[in-house]
């Protein structure tokens, strides 16, 4: 297979062959189709390096998924965002991403899957010291009135580029891209990154997951009682996720067999994967039990 797409980030592109290149029948030999898998390091579900590397609730689900789909070869490629949206959007390449939120924009290019996952919805982490700044732009419970604070611009708020948060919080940051109280960050291992410039004041908050959050925090050594997490005004209390697939006719067929082994794997393997990494994991899964109950779903 010839890899048209450069080596980057730190350990280069990683590549794992995880079955055999050729399949052989009785007297014959044919090769299958190689379905391409690009991750991004984006704990807790997928962890690239330190001492939890690969035990994210992807990284977990990834092999009782291949194991399912004998049909194709796998590959594994760890990619940045922008290389794995870009290989996603290539019509020429058979590739998928276990780890996007649908948007309307990606639906015009990529082929989505049911939900495969819920995981609780982005939010703003600030360090506690600061609570004092953003106490005028919370509810009664506790939420945060995100469109409110932007347009304030009382505080700088530090968000990861080309990332969805969810319909409710693009809707904002969309509006509020021309204001200085909000910026891009563009680098590899974002969140992790922005933490450390939250904690030299560089800017004050940021808009993340809050497991992501607290896995960086706990990597760098953040005391967690110094972080406070608020939910935004108006957003779902979960966001689901899907596998996104290259839309062309191999990212079809191959959905079809995706949909069908996730039906069991996001209920019987995903949940409890995801739900190790959960501050309320009994919570989350009392709430789980639901997570799939619409006919759609």
């Amino acid at each position: 297979m010839v890899n048209r797409y450069p080596l980057s980030g730190k350990a280069g592109l990683f590549v794992l062959l995880v079955t055999s290149i050729f399949s052989a029948a009785p007297g014959t030999a044919q090769a299958k189709e190689t379905l391409t898998w690009v991750l991004r390091d984006f704990p807790p579900l997928t962890i690239f390096t330190g001492p939890q590397t690969g035990q994210g609730a992807i990284d977990k689900l990834m092999p009782e998924l291949i194991a399912r789909m004998p049909e194709y070869n796998h590959q594994i490629m760890h990619v940045n965002r922008a290389r794995g949206t870009q290989m996603l959007q290539d019509p020429d390449v058979f590739a998928c991403d276990p780890t996007l939120l649908w948007t309307p924009e990606r639906d015009k290019t990529i082929l989505f899957s049911i939900p495969t996952y819920a995981t609780p919805g982005n939010g703003i982490t600030i360090e506690r010291s600061n609570h004092e700044q953003f106490a005028p732009f919370l509810t009664a419970d506790g939420h945060l009135d995100l469109a409110a604070l932007l347009a304030s611009n009382t505080v700088k708020v530090g968000i990861v580029a080309e990332r969805s948060y969810g319909p409710v919080i693009d809707k904002i940051i969309r509006g509020a891209v021309q204001q200085d109280s909000l910026i891009l960050h563009y680098g590899n291992a974002a969140v992790g990154s922005m933490l450390q410039m939250e904690r030299m004041d560089r800017f004050q908050a940021i808009i993340s997951y809050w497991p992501e959050a607290r896995y960086h925090a706990q990597q760098q050594g953040i005391p967690l009682a110094e972080l406070e997490f608020f939910a935004v005004k108006d957003a779902p209390k979960y966001q689901f996720a899907h596998i996104g697939c290259s839309k062309n006719d191999k990212g079809r067929a191959a959905m079809e067999i995706i949909n069908r082994e996730m039906r069991v794997l996001r209920t019987t393997k995903l949940i409890g994967f995801y739900a190790q990494w959960m501050v309320k994991k009994e919570e989350y899964l009392r709430d789980a039990q639901t997570f799939f109950d619409e006919p759609e779903n």
